[in-house]
């Protein structure tokens, strides 16, 4: 029997948890035709990958990116692909590119995620097509798609489109029974299409860009109960899934969203909920997490958290970073998008003592730690400040308050002025804790946002190293094969999704990872020029040698860090409609 591609002799999972093996792997039209114990028949067959030595498993999932607007400029989503993620979600955090208008979009993704605002409008002047969920699956599958793509529909996205903007961000407005109607008709026919379910916010920090309602926060989190129960009746009804962001001030907002998952004289709802984090600001909520899920699930409910597996280290350019959004005088500033206004407003002293008050607060619910001694300066046209923290250069320049040492840089240099710091996944034992948690989900990596901010699109890497180092060292958290469940099958079988899983009759996607290079080069800083997005300079990772080839549908796409030529020329990646399943 001949083969398209065979991949020979590497140590080979499944992606189910059960016991890796050395085996060899036939793929005949785009799936896996065999897994053999013995070597297969070569002859006739066009590519053969030499895995001896070398890890063979399921294409990698990420399941909260917001590629929304990139996959209609770069389908290949060579970021991700190239570090052996095969299937990405798009649609998280309310916020989705099916229904709004091309400047209403802008509004929603600039200023939350990062993302250029003229970029995201230019994409949906010049891509949209769609006018309904099925008009944007159509769209997706029409593209030269690089890795699978699900989708959750945004809430924010849905209410933008009934309400208009300006209405759907007014705390005294209320949609009529005809928008609401409409909506529950949005959901319904995505959940139709093949959507995953729906995704909302309630965090109030997350805010819109644009003129027309600046700096309000997003449409859904206006939404009050009676909306968001006749949704989530929808998703229940369906079995779909819930990804929400709580509000973290309020204990109402994540109560609701925790008991709303019980299945208790109902049926139960199926929710991801934002975030399973070990934030340096509040060290000792995050051992609640699990305990709160296995709680819910005797409750018959279903209850998940989304963490992201590696430290969560974040560089900033000037005051440009979401944190600030958390807190009045931060917010403030980013308020103001005219450099000179902003400027202006950074260097009044009122404004300042409005700053150190927020920074100095040591109590309440907040995701930066506030610590100027833990902020590294990495680049500066005044030299003699980088490798310093903001700290040691007020205590430098005559004990200057941190916050004022960190405003005057900025004043003076703006953008020019680049730091780094680490909110949380600072701690390798709480890292390993969460590992082996069941009420926890490996991702939330944020791709294809916050471009200047943060790179992890090579999470899933970094957690199996982790995992191999552990168990070098005699103290293994999960075995190996447990955690390539974590991070393929088990979300797979959550989402209902095809993928995740490499077995005789599965979708050949599929990734091999030499573990000799899974060392320290997975955590090197790199940039990246986008040419959709004007050459803007985005954080990448670049450590080519740890994965040595990436087949998506049974395609050769990726390995060694170059891309193959069919990746964003031929669609190799399909849209994953949740609940339909490749016959095995």
């Amino acid at each position: 029997m001949s083969y398209d591609v065979i991949v020979r002799n590497g140590r080979w999972f499944d992606g189910t948890g059960a016991p890796s093996a050395t085996r060899h792997l036939g793929i005949r039209d785009g799936k896996v035709a065999v897994v053999s114990a013995q070597p297969l028949d070569e002859s006739g067959c066009p590519r053969v990958i030499d895995a001896s030595g070398k890890w063979v498993l399921p294409g990698l999932i990420d399941i909260h990116t917001h590629y929304d607007v990139e996959v209609l400029e770069s389908p290949s989503l060579s970021e991700s692909v190239r570090h052996g993620v095969t299937s990405v979600f798009l649609g998280s955090c309310s916020l989705s590119t099916v229904h709004a208008s091309p400047s209403d979009a802008g509004d929603l993704f600039a200023r939350v995620e990062a993302i250029p605002r003229r970029h995201v409008v230019g994409a949906l002047e010049e891509a949209k097509t769609w006018m309904s969920a099925r008009d944007y699956v159509d769209a997706l599958e029409a593209l030269p798609l690089g890795p699978n793509v699900a989708a959750f529909l945004g809430h924010s996205d849905m209410r933008a489109a009934q309400m208009g903007l300006n209405r759907a961000t007014r705390k005294d407005l209320r949609p009529s029974d005809f928008e609401l109607a409409n909506m529950e008709a949005m959901l319904t026919e995505a959940l139709d299409a093949g959507f995953v379910g729906m995704s909302t916010q309630q965090l109030l920090f997350d805010k819109l860009d644009g003129d027309t309602c600046r700096s309000r926060t997003l449409p859904s989190t206006y939404a009050k109960s009676r909306e968001r129960r006749r949704l989530n009746t929808i998703l229940r009804r369906r079995g779909r899934a819930l990804q929400a962001g709580p509000d973290l001030t309020s204990p109402f907002s994540l109560a609701s969203l925790i008991l709303g998952s019980t299945g208790l004289g109902r049926t139960k709802l199926k929710t991801s909920l934002l975030s399973a984090a070990d934030i340096k600001s509040n060290p000792y909520t995050i051992r609640i997490l699990g305990p709160i899920a296995a709680v819910v699930k005797r409750l018959r409910g279903d209850l998940r958290w989304q963490h992201l597996p590696v430290p969560f280290e974040v560089y900033a350019d000037g005051i440009d970073l979401v944190v600030f959004e958390e807190f009045g005088s931060g917010a403030a500033a980013l308020h103001l998008s005219d450099e000179i206004e902003r400027n202006a407003l950074l260097r009044d002293e009122e404004y300042r003592r409005w700053f150190r008050k927020d920074y100095d607060k040591r109590f309440g619910v907040k995701v930066w730690h506030r610590d100027f001694f833990d902020a590294d300066i990495v680049a500066c046209p005044d030299g003699s400040v980088i490798g310093k923290t903001f700290g040691q250069v007020g205590v430098e320049r005559g004990g200057v308050h941190p916050v004022d040492a960190f405003l005057d840089l900025v004043v003076e240099y703006g953008t020019k002025l680049r730091w780094r710091t680490t909110i949380s996944g600072h701690r390798p034992e709480i890292l390993d804790m969460l590992a082996r948690t069941p009420g926890v989900q490996l991702g939330f990596s944020d791709a294809g946002a916050h471009l200047r901010n943060m790179a992890f699109y090579n999470f899933g890497l970094r957690f199996l190293r982790r995992v191999r180092d552990s168990e070098r060292a005699g103290r293994p958290s999960v075995t190996l094969e447990q955690a390539v469940h974590r991070l393929t099958g088990e979300l797979a079988d959550w989402y209902d999704i095809d993928a995740g899983h490499l077995r005789e009759g599965d979708r050949a996607d599929l990734v091999v990872i030499d573990p000799a290079h899974l060392d320290d080069t997975l955590d090197a800083y790199a940039e990246s020029a986008m040419s959709a997005y004007d050459n803007l300079s985005r954080m990448v990772n670049r450590n080519d040698d740890a994965v040595t080839a990436v087949l998506v549908g049974g395609e050769y796409v990726f390995g060694a860090g170059v891309a193959a030529d069919v990746l964003g020329v031929t669609r190799t990646g399909r849209f994953l409609r949740a609940g339909e399943r490749t016959a095995r």
